[in-house]
């Protein structure tokens, strides 16, 4: 009786080690609801492609977990984080001060700059004064939103939205004057018949108030998977699959250095 206790209780111990292996190889990644291109975009299916669904495959293949997509609203990203919805988001969020008081970040996996972009025929300074009066897009809760508060809030109007689509579009039709973009979202509309009539106006200067970086999120203190995830970047960088990923999306080097 007393071995077969003895039995009982091992196996009871290898069920829970082993329901605890298995919840540590499901990671669930919040995206955004709002598509990104060509960081993230969703096909009729359903599926998701882009350069951050295509590296949350790279790093999961790498770490030999699985890792499903949860769709969020983009303002709802850190809340669904913070209370286990999901695990990680690898969605684009600037690493900033502010966000490091509430979660973690991994360290950057690509970075860049805040773009100005208008009408080709409008000449325009794109300092607080020189946009004075006018009316500025940008995308909701992101560093370059914060950006404009800070800067431009008292002399300019700010409109915002949810997705980069929409603020072209207004954009194009005069509803706006100039908009705040990354860089990178702005290449692949520069090349398309639809934004043939706008123009690169210049970068915004460097500033703390955009981060250090864009970085994978995590649960404040959760350090052995932000560490896992750091891991697994660090030898995908090193074998060459990030850059066969970016090379898919971007002419440029998008790296964080």
């Amino acid at each position: 009786m007393h071995n077969s206790l003895k039995s009982l209780a091992a196996g009871c111990v290898l069920a829970v080690l082993s329901h605890s292996a298995v919840a540590a190889d499901k990671i669930v990644f919040g995206i955004a609801l709002e598509p990104y291109p060509p960081f993230s975009e969703k096909a009729g299916n359903g599926a998701w492609s882009g350069f951050e669904p295509d590296l949350i495959k790279a790093l999961c293949e790498r770490m030999q977990a699985q890792c499903p997509l949860k769709e969020v609203s983009w303002d709802g990203l850190i809340p669904a984080l913070q209370s286990s919805q999901i695990d990680v988001i690898l969605n684009s969020l600037s690493i900033t001060e502010e966000r490091e008081k509430v979660i973690d970040f991994t360290a950057p996996y690509y970075q860049t700059p805040a773009m100005w972009v208008a009408d080709k025929s409008l000449e325009l300074v794109t300092t607080p004064e020189g946009l004075k009066g006018k009316l500025i897009g940008v995308q909701g809760s992101t560093s370059n939103a914060t950006y404009l508060k800070a800067y431009y809030a008292k002399g300019s109007t700010l409109r915002y939205y949810n997705t980069q689509d929409d603020m072209t579009a207004d954009l194009q039709s005069g509803r706006i004057d100039v908009m705040l973009a990354d860089a990178l979202t702005i290449e692949p509309i520069f090349k398309s018949a639809a934004g043939s009539g706008l123009a690169d106006k210049g970068l915004a200067p460097k500033d703390p108030l955009f981060g250090s970086g864009i970085g994978a999120a995590v649960r404040k203190g959760d350090t052995p998977l932000r560490e896992q995830l750091n891991t697994a970047l660090a030898a995908i960088k090193a074998d060459g699959t990030y850059d066969k990923i970016r090379s898919r999306y971007f002419s440029v080097d998008i790296s964080a250095q």
